[in-house]
């Protein structure tokens, strides 16, 4: 089974997966912008849960604040967010009393198949799936393509993912998080025991955002999938009929080395067998 190094935790469970996650907001973004805060709350759990091929359940959280008018838009947020992607908020536990504001979200969700970081395979695709339909927030490295979308098209563009999964045509990928598009890539290499070339001519560009920032910025939809070249075409078929952009942007090598390439440059990026980025490793051969 899936070890440490997942977006999720996967337990078996029947002819399936529980799916258990959790996220601690930032402290800075939960005093500067609490109601965002508490909207990437859930967001980004969601995105854990869709980036392993399952749907979501509920949630709970954990809520500290310095008093309960502080608490609001934390709990403003989180309600927006949990009404748009229709998970519910089930329970938690709240202290209107502590010395600080911090905010933490656990979801539960369910898989019948896995997409794991564990099952990339030398000679896979990588495709980058994002949608360029968002703004970058003016303040911090993040592309917002969700607090104003539809939240009907929010729902069915996530549901791309558990589609790979139960239709065999993905079995290896994560959501694209903090790390960025590049350490997003080596956390998916570290794990399954591989090296990767990425093309970055290749990834799609956003509107008035430079490429370097694109790079490390962390998309609200965006998720870095392994696929078997065969299977390519269809992968990115569901993806472009609703508009989201699915590229190959590099392959899984049988090395150790992230090599990125533009033009007719290279540079290797990160040796993982000489330092480990995580430490979550699997184990070839």
């Amino acid at each position: 089974s899936p070890l440490l190094g997942d977006d999720c935790a996967a337990i078996p469970d029947g002819e399936g997966y529980l799916l258990l996650a959790a996220e601690g907001m930032m402290p800075f973004l939960v005093e500067a912008e609490p109601w965002f805060a508490g909207w990437c709350g859930i967001m980004v759990n969601v995105s854990d849960i869709y980036a392993m091929g399952g749907r979501p359940i509920a949630v709970v959280d954990t809520l500290w604040s310095q008093s309960v008018e502080l608490s609001q838009a934390l709990l403003e947020g989180m309600r927006a967010a949990a009404q748009a992607y229709q998970v519910p908020i089930v329970g938690g536990h709240t202290n209107g009393h502590s010395p600080y504001n911090a905010l933490s979200v656990a979801i539960l969700g369910r898989a019948d198949r896995l997409i794991t970081s564990f099952n990339a395979r030398p000679g896979d695709c990588l495709l980058m799936a994002i949608d360029p339909r968002g703004q970058m927030h003016p303040k911090y490295p993040f592309w917002n393509a969700a607090t104003k979308a539809d939240p009907v098209r929010l729902r069915e563009d996530l549901a791309i993912l558990p589609q790979l999964a139960e239709q065999g045509l993905c079995d290896a990928g994560k959501d694209i998080s903090m790390g960025g598009m590049i350490g997003t890539a080596l956390m998916l290499l570290e794990t399954s025991g591989w090296g990767a070339t990425l093309n970055l001519d290749a990834i799609p560009p956003l509107a008035d955002c430079p490429l370097e920032k694109w790079l490390t910025c962390f998309p609200s939809y965006g998720f870095l999938l392994s696929v078997r070249p065969e299977k390519v075409e269809p992968v990115q078929a569901l993806f472009h009929d609703r508009q989201l952009r699915c590229e190959v942007v590099g392959t899984v090598q049988p090395t150790s080395q992230l090599i990125l390439q533009s033009g007719a440059e290279s540079v290797m990026f990160w040796d993982l067998s000489r330092e480990p980025l995580t430490g979550f490793k699997h184990t070839n051969g």
